[in-house]
């Protein structure tokens, strides 16, 4: 009962005490449960669920719904990228030491309903694996893309609930700019095949992924060297270790699938040319054969 009862108090001090007032009564983040939820079923249906429904179905043809929904992508990560410009990086916000500001208006207020914002694209990303399996394309759904999902929705989420502005403002900023870049590349590539072969940047997507990783694991780790910043240091043990495995893991990614070279398929043996020989010229090099294919063709 003991143990029960600390769990309890302390469960309530982190999901109501020392989290963020104003975010609280929004949908999703008045306890982690409702988000658990969403990524059990998720992780249920593309690993299981799915694979296992579609698997004596033909691929689904939701094209046009791909080319919508990158184009929400794009226009909605573009808003927020321009947000982080006008309501921090264009005014006085620091890379080195920004505290959070808990002010229930004006620009601190703002900068926290496009936080919880992020993390609602970070819950439809989500659907990217659902496209994946509903088009049977399963060999797409790797360790990688399925972890980083479901780590950005975690992520997303902790921020929003306890320090939704300040220092943890970049890794959504720099983010929507990739979606930004990432998404415009999906749309052209739904618009026609043909883009998949034209686009010259899907390479460099990857880079811009993995300068993403390395740049935030920077931003967080000066912190570090920080003191006397009025920032919540508890993240730097989740953030930094997270974003380091990210970063090794897209590089690891890069060179598979840029730098090492692919075997070289083997060399097949020209097969001999057969010689076109009439009857009376075969008859002529082997009559002893010629003889017993017409002797077994007479049984």
């Amino acid at each position: 009962m003991l143990v029960l009862r600390y769990l309890a108090s302390f469960y309530n001090y982190v999901n109501y005490e020392v989290s963020d007032a104003r975010v609280n009564d929004l949908p999703l983040m008045g306890t982690p449960w409702p988000g658990f939820a969403i990524l059990g079923l998720y992780l249920w249906f593309v690993l299981k669920l799915g694979p296992k429904w579609m698997e004596s179905r033909k691929p689904m043809q939701i094209d046009n719904i791909i080319k919508i929904y990158n184009l929400v992508q794009v226009l909605i990560c573009s808003f927020l990228f321009v947000e982080g410009l006008r309501l921090c990086y264009l005014r006085d916000y620091s890379l080195l030491c920004q505290p959070v500001d808990y002010s229930t208006e004006g620009v601190p207020f703002a900068i926290t309903r496009r936080a919880y914002i992020y993390f609602l694209v970070k819950v439809i990303d989500l659907l990217d694996t659902v496209f994946f399996v509903l088009r049977k394309k399963q060999n797409q759904v790797s360790f990688l893309h399925v972890y980083h999902h479901t780590g950005m929705v975690m992520l997303s989420w902790s921020g929003v609930k306890w320090f939704p502005g300040g220092h943890s403002v970049f890794m959504g900023f720099i983010n929507s700019f990739v979606h930004v870049v990432m998404y415009y590349y999906y749309f052209l590539t739904s618009i026609s095949p043909k883009y998949k072969a034209n686009v010259w940047w899907k390479k460099h997507i990857t880079q811009l992924q993995i300068i993403q990783f390395g740049a935030i694991f920077l931003q967080w780790f000066v912190l570090v060297f920080q003191p006397n910043c009025n920032f919540p240091k508890w993240p730097l043990f989740v953030i930094l270790p997270q974003n380091l495995f990210m970063f090794v893991l897209f590089l690891d990614f890069y060179y598979k699938a840029y730098i090492k070279k692919k075997p070289s398929k083997p060399t097949v043996e020209p097969k001999p040319k057969v010689e076109n020989i009439d009857d009376n010229e075969f008859n002529g090099r082997h009559p002893a054969l010629k003889k017993t294919m017409v002797d077994s063709h007479a049984d």
